[in-house]
């Protein structure tokens, strides 16, 4: 079966490395499944899970908090600027910082107040909603 190159890096350094059949990504406008021989795109991130699967090995999902998505045919490059992979992502803490983010919304009286509150939300519920996911699938396990 035909494969696809995958390279994840973020500001922290190199995440991942390595083939897959197909990679799932919190695009910008919605998510995107790319398969190999894919059309060139280059797009950003919204924050989200990103999943990377390859034929007879456990699937690979990380959390990123945004960033910078380029397609080749034969090569995907996620430049995050925060990747987290399951092990590191906290529900608790996921939680605390979108009830902390809904506060600042309601307390939040100038544009650029709000504006940065809904953005702080969004990440902060996307973080949340990828904690929940992952926590089913270790227990699967």
């Amino acid at each position: 079966m035909t494969t696809i190159h995958v390279e994840i890096v973020s500001a922290e350094g190199h995440v991942f490395s390595g083939d897959a059949n197909l990679v799932i990504c919190p695009a910008k406008m919605g998510d995107l499944g790319i398969a190999p021989r894919h059309a060139p795109l280059i797009t950003t991130l919204r924050p989200g899970e990103v999943r990377v699967q390859a034929e007879g090995k456990e699937e690979l999902s990380l959390y990123v908090t945004g960033g910078i998505l380029e397609v080749q045919p034969t090569q995907v490059t996620i430049l995050a600027d925060t990747a987290l992979r399951e092990h590191d992502l906290d529900e608790a803490a996921a939680d605390q910082a979108r009830k902390q983010a809904e506060e600042a919304l309601k307390g939040a009286s100038t544009k650029e107040d709000i504006a940065h509150a809904q953005l702080q939300l969004v990440e902060a519920a996307a973080r949340y909603r990828a904690s929940q996911r992952l926590k089913g699938k270790r227990r699967e396990r």
